[in-house]
């Protein structure tokens, strides 16, 4: 190859790795269930899409049977009438070699359909269909990774009916790793970045519009260059199902709000409920904060283990339609709710806009039932005249009574709870 040729051919990739996402899929976060099979010790990892993930319920013993089960239980549990559609395959769902073409090989065992066969039935059932793969040579299950065969593998998924790919960070070559200080002191050009943007351009090949979820941990500043290569990427390296988790991530993603709108989220990771010994109160807490902050809702666990108060938080129709608001894509943010009120780590007040009003949510982050209050007039775009009426979004009822714009709402908060509320003109 001549020396014109090769910088035309680095001029072609260059052009190619800037393309930017899909505009026909990831508007709103997503919704969904993710099929994460790995042990939280180990775990390395949403638009708001509805999602089932298979990891945290099945780790690597994960087969078509479960995956079309889980589509089936998104109906009966009425998860897909709330607003759930995406059935996510997580790691470990091919073998071990590419084949001979090159391309990644569903492991016949537990998929004798193939993908196709399984995203075929999750398609009659009016669902979506995701699939993992990862950004370096390996999985984090030690499977087929897409480094340097983004394009094949692109095709494949396009070519199986995939409507999402997560697309995970382990088994980066050294060669890939970033410095310090990226080029331009921009992000998006750093070898995290390009690795990334490689898959981004891949994707914008095919004619299936897929959703991409940079699952990068939150290195490489991605809430910085994020939305110009996917639609949401991961805040954190790993979740749990516990109290100092929900308390750390919401810390993380306090600070980095301004990036998110719609087609751009910030991916707080999979939903915990049903997993680990988290009150119900927590479990509201959880649930409220990755819909208010409108990350991606992926639940983790054995739907057919859920109680009847689980199943009620996760598909709470208030909630959710905040997350998926068409009208208004970014997130609730912090606000002094009263003067001289104490500052707390993470912020125990939000306040932010759907179409249907002005929203306040008030996280108990105490031990104990406290007292929590917010003058109307503090919270952002609701003005200093006028009367109101609160609206409990757990409830579904209005609290009876009218506000004045100066007035003080106080309501006692059980210990780790959230209160929710839309505020609306009397």
């Amino acid at each position: 190859m001549n020396v014109l040729s090769v910088i035309l051919v680095a001029a072609s990739l260059v052009l190619a790795q800037t393309v930017p996402p899909s505009k026909q899929t990831g508007r709103l976060p997503a919704l969904g269930y993710l099929s994460d099979f790995r042990l939280h010790v180990v775990d390395l990892e949403l638009n708001l899409i509805y999602r089932w993930n298979t990891w945290n319920a099945y780790r690597c013993d994960i087969n078509e049977s479960k995956v079309v089960a889980a589509a089936n239980q998104f109906v009966s549990l009425g998860l897909k009438a709330a607003g759930y559609e995406y059935i996510n395959i997580d790691d470990c769902w091919s073998v071990m070699s590419r084949d001979g073409s090159g391309r990644i090989v569903p492991d016949p065992n537990k998929f004798p359909n193939g993908i196709s066969g399984v995203a075929n039935q999750v398609h009659n059932l009016g669902l979506k269909i995701g699939i993992y793969s990862d950004a370096g040579t390996k999985t984090c299950a030690g499977y087929p990774g897409s480094l340097g065969n983004e394009a094949i593998d692109a095709s494949t998924f396009a070519g199986w009916g995939i409507d999402y790919l997560k697309y995970d960070n382990c088994n980066v070559p050294g060669n890939w790793s970033d410095s310090s200080s990226p080029p331009g002191g921009d992000w998006y050009n750093s070898n995290s970045g390009i690795r990334y943007r490689r898959m981004t351009a891949a994707l914008a090949d095919v004619s299936r519009p897929i959703q991409l979820d940079i699952c990068i941990w939150g290195n490489a500043q991605v809430w910085t260059w994020g939305a110009r290569v996917g639609h949401s990427w991961r805040m954190s390296g790993d979740s749990s199902p516990t109290w100092s988790y929900l308390m750390n991530i919401i810390k993380i993603n306090v600070a980095h709000l301004d990036t998110i709108d719609f087609f751009g989220h910030n991916d707080m990771d999979m939903m915990e409920i049903g997993n680990g010994n988290l009150t119900i109160q927590e479990e509201r807490t959880h649930f409220a904060a990755w819909a208010f902050f409108k990350s991606p809702i992926l639940l983790g666990t054995d739907l057919g283990a859920l109680s009847s108060d689980e199943i009620r938080i996760i598909t709470n129709k208030e909630l959710l339609a905040f997350s998926q608001d068409n009208s208004i894509g970014t997130p609730a943010k912090p606000f002094t709710p009263f003067s001289g009120a104490p500052t707390t780590s993470p912020p125990e007040y939000y306040s932010g806009a759907s179409s249907q009003g002005t929203h306040v949510f008030i996280i108990n982050t105490g031990s104990s039932t406290t007292s929590k209050k917010f003058t109307l007039s503090n919270v952002p775009g609701l003005g200093t005249s006028g009367n109101f009426r609160i609206h409990d979004m757990w409830t579904g009822s209005d609290v009876s009574g009218t506000f004045s714009a100066g007035s003080t709402f106080t309501v006692n908060v059980q210990a780790h709870d959230t209160a929710a509320y839309r505020i609306t003109r009397a």
